[in-house]
């Protein structure tokens, strides 16, 4: 399998971000937050970092470019449990700038909770 985040996986959709935030839920793995629906669609994903916690754009895209590298390289643990029709987002919260050591393992930590949260909701 390849390790991309390709075109069709982005979560452009203005509607379905008004959605996700509106009746989604989330998990958190400091300094990630996860914001997840359910959807009919293929598995759709996007990052975001707050503009109030980071003033200059350079460090957003910056964070925004670690953030999408630590999901492309840990989406096979989504992959392995089959969640193919959601929509997520993953928002940075914390205040400082990151290295990508500590986004890869708090991605890890997330998609960990995320998949344990699914599966808990799938046996109710």
């Amino acid at each position: 399998m390849r390790l991309t985040y390709n075109k069709h996986e982005k979560l452009k959709s203005q509607k379905a971000i008004e959605k996700l935030f509106v009746a989604g839920k989330s998990v958190s793995a400091y300094p990630l937050r996860l914001v997840y629906l359910k959807n009919d669609d293929a598995l759709k994903v996007g990052v975001s970092v707050s503009k109030r916690n980071f003033k200059l754009a350079v460090h957003r895209i910056r964070i925004k470019r670690l953030l999408r590298e630590g999901y492309r390289l840990n989406k096979t643990m989504l992959i392995d449990y089959n969640i193919e029709s959601y929509t997520l987002m993953i928002l940075y919260i914390g205040k400082e700038m990151p290295d990508f050591v500590t986004i890869d393992k708090k991605m890890k930590a997330l998609f960990t909770k995320f998949n344990d949260q699914i599966s808990k909701q799938d046996h109710k």
